[in-house]
């Protein structure tokens, strides 16, 4: 077994016979945790897309102790169906596996020119990659974002879909101001040059966010963010995620991220804590009004209760309270 970094957070499981990586130039990252079956429906759905791009696969087993995806998904890598490497990130956390599967492709891909992720819950249409990768290129984009297109295991929770923890950002594609996750993303190899490692603050390692706050520090350091409505991936959604207290951990969770990632963007303002927290105060009011308003146009009582959570979770984050979803997997 091959150790990659020195100081051994990362450990390379398998990697493709005769793999040549100076030929590809995209990679795509696929963090797994727990879920062996999930992660064959995902290698899977790389397997079929319609590209004449040459691109590598790393997986990152973020369990270091059973390893159940990278087992199940060791066969693939050792036969080249799967070309590229499968590793696992021994420190537990969202933001340690990403980091470790980023840095892997830095190392062992030298001319990669978009690294794309997406997660082991998740499929890629068959014309994923190709479509971010022509969006970056059209649009003149170093990050783009795609939807992740809820598909609930109980088919009577579809109408969840519209739920703001479900539903995407944007419509239409093109250049945006934002993006928040990193499930369904594409990354310029300047991106990763320039801002990291570590690109990911360990901070959110179970929380969450780690991504958002990424974004968010990339478009403050000038990187060009774009949708492509186009670049869909199908997210499996359980049905404990439509149950009332996750949807509520998860509204006050995006509260929380919503803080904190704002004060890492005006660290250096004067009275920057201040602001925020007068801000925070600000949208806490104002959220009975905005949920009114939703209630009015959806009748869905959880689309109203989204921003009183949200703008309380806001406030909550002042007190330093984190809703760490990510510490009892099970249960998210």
């Amino acid at each position: 077994m091959n150790s990659n970094p020195s100081d051994g957070s990362i450990s390379i499981l398998a990697r493709s016979p005769g793999l040549q990586p100076e030929t590809f130039r995209a990679v795509v990252t696929v963090p797994t945790f727990r879920r062996p079956v999930q992660l064959l429906e995902t290698l899977a759905s790389l397997q079929a897309q319609q590209t004449s791009r040459r691109f590598a696969v790393i997986v990152m087993e973020n369990e270091a102790d059973a390893r159940e995806g990278a087992m199940a998904a060791l066969p693939l890598f050792e036969s080249s169906e799967v070309q590229g490497m499968l590793i696992v990130a021994h420190e537990r956390g969202n933001c340690s596996a990403y980091n470790a599967g980023w840095q892997t492709a830095l190392l062992h891909f030298p001319d990669f020119e978009h690294l794309l992720v997406i997660d082991d819950d998740e499929l890629a249409d068959p014309e994923w990659l190709e479509r971010m990768c022509a969006a970056s290129e059209t649009l003149g984009a170093d990050i783009v974002g795609g939807p992740q297109v809820p598909v609930f295991e109980d088919a009577s929770h579809a109408r969840w879909a519209a739920h703001p923890v479900f539903a995407p950002p944007y419509a239409k594609t093109g250049l945006v101001e934002a993006l928040y996750s990193s499930g369904n993303l594409l990354l310029g190899r300047n991106v990763l040059m320039r801002m990291g490692p570590p690109f990911l603050d360990l901070r959110f390692n179970f929380m969450g966010g780690g991504d958002s706050d990424f974004l968010s520090r990339s478009r403050q350091a000038g990187f060009r963010l774009a949708w492509c409505a186009e670049a869909k991936t199908l997210e499996m959604v359980p049905a404990r995620r439509v149950e009332a207290d996750w949807i509520r951990a998860r509204s006050l969770r995006n509260g929380v991220i919503s803080t904190l990632v704002e004060k890492k963007k005006r660290a250096g303002e004067p009275l920057a804590g201040l602001k925020v927290f007068a801000k925070s105060l600000a949208l806490l009011a104002a959220s009975p009004f905005r949920g009114t308003l939703r209630l009015a146009r959806t009748g869905s009582v959880s689309t109203a209760l989204y921003p009183i959570y949200v703008a309380l979770g806001r406030v909550l984050a002042e007190f330093g309270y984190a809703n760490e979803q990510y510490r009892q997997p099970e249960k998210n």
